[in-house]
């Protein structure tokens, strides 16, 4: 198993809407994410002293192909659908790839 954390800007306009969109989460894309070997998937938000809000998830992988399991994730038509009503919400940092949102972390502690 390998865990894996990321985070991302969230525009605070859009923090009710992601947060509503994620409390009746697609039943599709939660399959979708079960079926590519992922666990314990996790969004965490919060504010911070300059008013920004950031996401933060965490998930685990039990899988053995990560990159076959992530492009199986990226194919799926309904995972797509939800990416293009959840991405408008999120703040990409400069620098990440096109199409990006979430950039990924260095675990540097676990115990």
């Amino acid at each position: 198993m390998k865990r894996f954390g990321s985070v991302t800007e969230i525009r605070p306009e859009k923090l009710v809407e992601y947060k509503n969109l994620h409390a009746a989460a697609w039943p599709g894309v939660l399959r979708r994410i079960t079926e590519s070997n992922i666990r314990n998937y996790s969004i965490y938000f919060r504010t911070f002293d300059d008013g920004r809000h950031y996401l933060f998830t965490y998930f685990e992988y039990i899988g053995s192909d990560f990159d076959a399991d992530m492009a199986a994730i990226a194919a799926d038509e309904e995972t797509l659908r939800w990416w293009d009503v959840c991405k408008p919400c999120l703040i990409p940092f400069s620098g990440m790839p096109p199409g990006e949102c979430w950039a990924p972390m260095e675990e540097v502690f676990h115990h």
